[in-house]
Order: structure tokens, then sequence, then C-alpha cells
């Protein structure tokens, strides 16, 4: 895990151009490095307009694929193994084994809310079948279900 102070945007390390940031050791009151620099409105706009864009593609996966979406983070997390627990106790100053339990309630989080995903429940999806003989009208087939917005 090698953290450089850049911006994550899209799929891109995007150095910042506003006032630098930084992670303080609680335990030395030292700062950690690297400087974070803040990103400008422009930045801002990129990157919403990227997550906007993203929707649409991601809005079109199965439950499946976004189930094992949470999944490979859980996993990603786990496999940045000591390095990000380090990190952690040394922005924070809590107790090594505090770190470990929120990595681990986190991991656990996120595949709890994949197997929510695989079942499809939270979709509340509703279906009221066509009654073409009904009177005095007739019905038309009804189907409702939850979409991201």
């Amino acid at each position: 895990m090698t953290l450089t102070g850049n911006m994550l945007i899209g799929q891109q390390a995007i150095a910042g151009n506003r006032e630098a940031i930084r992670g303080i050791d609680p335990a030395t009151d030292l700062p950690l490095e690297p400087a974070y620099h803040g990103g400008s409105g422009e930045h801002v706009e990129q990157a919403c307009a990227l997550a906007w864009s993203a929707l649409d593609s991601y809005r079109a996966t199965s439950l499946e694929a976004r189930a094992e979406f949470l999944e490979t983070i859980a996993s990603e997390i786990e496999a940045l193994g000591d390095e990000l627990i380090d990190r952690a106790v040394a922005e924070t100053g809590l107790p090594r084994p505090r770190i470990q339990g929120e990595r681990g309630r986190t991991c656990q989080q996120l595949r709890t809310f994949a197997r929510t995903v695989r079942a499809g429940e939270w979709l509340d999806v509703r279906v009221d079948s066509a009654l073409p003989e009904r009177q005095p009208l007739p019905r038309p087939d009804l189907r409702q279900r939850q979409v991201p917005l």
C-alpha cells in the first residue's frame, strides 16, 4: 500500500492544487506523510460527472455482479494487511486490536450487504398481473421495483 497524496478521480491519480492537509500521529503530534493537496471546484465537478455517468452502467449490472463487487472490496481491504492497520493506528491513536476489529466489522458488513443484494428483496418487486376480463375496465399488467437514482 503506497500512499501518494493524490486524489483518485475516475481511474486516475491526480495531484490536488489547494492547500495541503496531513494526518497527525496523536502519539507523537508529528505530521504523517504524504501531504494531501485539496481539489478545486473543477476536480469536484469532474468526480461528480464521472459518478453520474457510472450510475447508468452500474444500474444495468446484475445483482450477482453488484454482490461480487462488494465482496471484492472486502477482500481488497483484507489484502492490504498490516499496512492498513499500521496506518490507521498512526492516524487515530487507537489500539491495534480496535483497528483490527473495525476492519473485520467493515468487511463483514460489506459481505452482509452482498448477501442482501443477491437476495434482491430490497427491490420490493411487485407484479399485478393483467385482468383483461375485469369490469367495468380491464386492468393492465403492472410491474414495479426499486431502482437506484
